[in-house]
């Protein structure tokens, strides 16, 4: 037992990012060598059903807890964080029209796809309102996160006006809880690297880069462009010292986890620690994580305005810049009333595709082909969009800290 426990400790105190570096080697050796060991992928699955699970309950709780608690000073670095999300989001919409006129790419539509997407602008902000007065029971169920963050400021609110001191650090202590809860599902994240590797490797090789090569390639740059050069440029701005400690430290830590998880909610978890452990203030990023994961866009804003010119350029429309900026800006506005339907932003392309005249079934089209390299696609969308939270949220924190200095 004793050894156990020695064990353990150890594996506990060993490097988290070397740990997970061993995974995805083995995972990608793995998937190469005996694609047929299908046990492996469920080590993915249960990491990442076990992060999901309970995300939400954790964001419900901390939020609760920091509004509860929050001090006179989180203003400005909310006015900060809301502003770098929204200006980062119209950003990367810009560096995909940018990306998409200087390397257009045409797509091979023929099959039409299966499923449903918001057909207007109303139906996508109807979707948000309905979303934001869910059952709140309901919405820590189905991982609403509008839902979940509305109900959590109301109840914090209230807490705080009316609880007692008693009341209050019941709710805190169980905040702690779900945090411990969370450290011990994170030193599970070898594991589960490991078997998300093995079934990406094993189920799709590299075959989505012979058929849909230039598309992919279209995607990333520009994602790339816009996590490398265009968000350490709005760091800078905001606090005007070096960004790219600060950037790497949160594409290591972060963007590493949702590169393989694909999942926003599943890596909200992941940058609540990460962020404790950079010694941030915990009322402050409790909220600006979870708000980030719901409305911080830059990766969709690249995948539905590269995706809807590319359909553009497919039957023969043309689309001026100024055109072109417009629909990223106005897809990307509604990503995050329809964050919950099941494809995320591809889902959003027939909606910019609707602005150009481009009917449903052609644009659905493309939604296909964003299923079929959205292992790709998606896997790097969610890392951006995830490891700019914590990116933000820390370059909002290291401004105010300057100003009191």
């Amino acid at each position: 037992m004793a050894k156990l426990e020695s064990l353990t400790r150890k594996w506990a105190q060993s490097s988290l990012i070397l740990r997970i570096l061993g995974g995805l080697i083995i995972g990608a050796i793995l998937g190469l060598a005996a694609p047929g060991l299908s046990g492996i992928g469920i080590l993915g699955k249960v990491f990442v059903g076990a992060l999901k699970a309970i995300a939400p309950l954790l964001v419900f709780v901390l939020v609760t807890v920091s509004i509860a608690k929050a001090g006179s000073g989180l203003g400005p670095r909310f006015r900060t964080v809301i502003g770098l999300y929204l200006v980062s989001t119209l950003g990367a919409a810009l560096v995909a029209v940018t990306g998409s006129k200087l390397f257009p790419v045409t797509l091979q539509l023929s099959d039409v796809a299966d499923g449903s997407a918001p057909s207007a602008l109303a139906d996508v902000f109807s979707i948000l309102l309905t979303n934001l007065v869910a059952n709140p029971v309901g919405a820590i169920v189905q991982a609403n996160y509008i839902g979940i963050l509305f109900w959590s400021v109301l109840l914090g609110l209230g807490l705080r006006m009316a609880a007692s001191k008693e009341t209050l650090q019941v709710f805190t202590d169980f905040s702690e809880v779900l945090s411990r809860m969370v450290r011990w599902i994170i030193q599970f994240a070898p594991f589960g690297i490991l078997g998300l590797v093995f079934s990406a490797v094993s189920e799709s090789g590299m075959a989505v880069f012979t058929t849909y090569g230039k598309l992919v390639l279209l995607l990333v740059g520009c994602m790339l462009f816009n996590t490398l050069v265009l968000n350490p440029f709005w760091s800078f701005l905001v606090t005007r010292s070096n960004p790219y400690p600060l950037l790497w430290t949160c594409l290591k830590e972060s963007a590493i986890h949702a590169f393989f998880t694909r999942s926003s909610a599943a890596n909200i978890p992941i940058n609540m620690q990460l962020c404790k452990k950079m010694g941030m203030d915990e009322d402050f990023y409790s909220v600006s994580i979870p708000l980030g994961a719901t409305i911080n866009m830059n990766g969709a804003a690249v995948t539905i305005t590269v995706f809807t010119l590319a359909v553009a350029a497919t039957v023969g429309i043309p689309v001026n810049f100024a055109t072109g900026l417009l629909l990223g800006v106005v897809a990307t506005m509604g990503a995050c009333g329809a964050s919950g339907i099941a494809g995320g932003s591809l889902l959003l392309i027939p909606l910019a595709c609707s602005f150009l005249g481009i009917g449903n079934d052609v644009a659905m089209q493309a939604v296909a082909v964003g299923f079929i390299i959205g292992v790709i696609q998606d896997s790097v969308e969610t890392a951006l969009n995830s490891s700019a939270d914590v990116f933000f949220t820390a370059t909002a924190e290291r401004k105010e800290r300057a100003k009191l200095r």
